[in-house]
């Protein structure tokens, strides 16, 4: 069937499409016998008898995984992580709690390919936990975080989760600096949901993983973000704060930038503040601070771009028309004025009642 001969005999010499679709059904088919052949082989293994009074728990996890790939490879994907599964709970009678491991981190990427999201978080973290229980806490912070990325888009919550997770199981190593980027990422993900309040304790976290091992390079773009972040909040003491308690260990542009923008908001000067926030320093941020500097909501003074139509709007002076000329308008403010000093003279003139009582005593 597979020759060239047979093939233009059976389909003709235009349907590749239909032949491609047949020799694929025939190999996954094949596939799928040879898993469900290791499936009954690693049930024979958990079998006990008068002669085999233990079940062979490890030989019963080899033969589902292999299940499990073959599984995988037809693209039944359901039966490929159950089968995992089942290779991880063998791994468990034995205490080899890597192998179990590997098995749940497995089936996070079985899940992830046939777009079934919703169990990735149950499996990583019975994933990080065995890792931490063999000694590999490196191991069970990094499928976190891979579990973590996958769920990003869809699933927001679920990876702030795992990503906390993470961090804790960094730190527990005495990683900080590894921790801090966990953090960071919890950070970026509660701006884009809009959780200043959160995000700006998450970035205050991260500030002082970094002072405690002594990176002060990455504090000054983190302290930016979180000057963005109070100003998000509508709080603008916190963020002159947050830039007094770190800007020493800011860049020049990034003082430069800071300043610029909270003078900008003590003034109350919306313009001033929406230059500053179009800094190229700012743009070039990480995506989530860039966004959210365009979204910024900016101070509620005046304008100086609206001053020249406030003013045009103003009702015009008493006795001088509106669309009157220069020269016209100059002429009536000379015969006003004139006239006002008339009238004062006029005033002075004219004795007042007081006065005339007094010549009368």
């Amino acid at each position: 069937l597979c020759t060239q001969k047979n093939y233009l005999g059976v389909f003709g010499s235009n349907n590749s499409f239909e032949y491609i679709a047949c020799f694929w059904s025939m190999s996954a088919n094949k596939k799928i016998e040879e898993a469900n052949e290791y499936i009954r082989q690693a049930e024979k293994c958990l079998k006990t008898s008068f002669l085999k009074w233990k079940p062979d728990y490890e030989l019963a996890a080899e033969e589902y995984q292999k299940a499990a790939v073959s599984f995988r490879t037809a693209k039944a994907f359901d039966q490929s992580k159950n089968s995992y599964l089942k290779a991880a709970d063998c791994h468990k009678q034995t205490n080899s709690w890597f192998h179990a491991a590997k098995c749940y981190d497995q089936a996070i990427l079985i899940c992830n390919e046939s777009k079934n999201l919703s169990e990735i978080k149950g499996f990583a973290e019975k994933a990080s936990s065995l890792y931490q229980q063999h000694g590999s806490a490196d191991a069970g912070a990094t499928v976190l975080e891979k579990a973590a990325k996958i769920l990003e888009q869809n699933y927001p919550q679920d990876a702030i989760t795992l990503y906390q997770r993470a961090a804790d199981v960094s730190l527990i190593e005495d990683s900080s600096r590894q921790g801090a980027e966990y953090v960071n990422k919890v950070a970026r993900i509660m701006v884009k949901l809009q959780m200043y309040d959160q995000a700006a304790d998450a970035l205050r976290r991260v500030i002082g993983l970094y002072q405690s091992s002594d990176s002060y390079q990455s504090i000054g773009r983190l302290t930016v973000a979180l000057v963005l972040v109070q100003l998000a909040r509508e709080d603008f003491v916190a963020a002159e704060k947050a830039f007094k308690e770190w800007g020493n260990c800011c860049d020049a542009a990034e003082v430069q930038t800071l300043e610029r923008l909270l003078q900008a908001y003590d003034d109350e000067d919306p313009d001033a503040a929406a230059r500053a926030l179009r800094d190229p320093f700012i743009r070039h941020m990480d995506v989530e601070f860039a966004r959210l500097a365009t979204i910024l909501p900016l101070p509620k003074g005046v304008s100086i771009d609206q001053t020249p139509a406030s003013s045009a709007t103003c009702a015009p002076s008493a006795s001088v028309m509106e669309s009157a000329a220069t020269s016209y308008v100059a002429t009536k403010e000379k015969d006003i004025e004139s006239k006002s000093h008339e009238e004062e003279s006029v005033d002075k003139r004219q004795p007042s009642d007081d006065d005339d009582d007094d010549g009368l005593r």
